[in-house]
């Protein structure tokens, strides 16, 4: 290799290059390209369907409850299964199986008393 030669200037030369051709691409579009704003072309794109309330809209907190509800049981699945899938191996060490099933029983307590929690407070309730 050329002792003279820096691999840098290649990547600086690319990279002028890219920023250039942008630029160029960037600027014909503007000076080239047609601009007639229309209603259709002014409104918010919903799925092509023409918006019917305004977009700043408040929400009820029972869908934040659910979303929230939903997540918690959603991540009690995903630290069960592997629990589930290395059980067999925690039963090989007689001394290590019963606090890893004492383990997931508190874990699994605590999740079904906030279940019970979030069900008297009327989170599960759609009235």
């Amino acid at each position: 290799m050329d002792p003279n030669y820096s691999p840098y200037v290649l990547v600086v030369t690319c990279a002028i290059l890219v920023l250039g051709l942008g630029a160029i691409i960037l600027l014909l579009n503007r000076i080239l390209g047609p601009r007639r704003m229309t209603r259709e072309k002014a409104i918010p794109y919903e799925s092509g369907v023409d918006p019917v309330s305004h977009p700043r809209q408040r929400f009820s907190v029972k869908f934040y409850m659910t979303a929230i509800l939903f997540l918690v049981f959603d991540l009690e699945v995903v630290f069960i299964f592997p629990w589930a899938r290395k059980y067999s191996d925690f039963l090989a060490d007689e001394a290590f199986a019963g606090v890893a099933l004492g383990g997931m029983l508190v874990f699994l307590t605590v999740l079904t008393l906030g279940l019970v929690y979030e069900w008297k407070r009327g989170a599960m309730n759609w009235e």
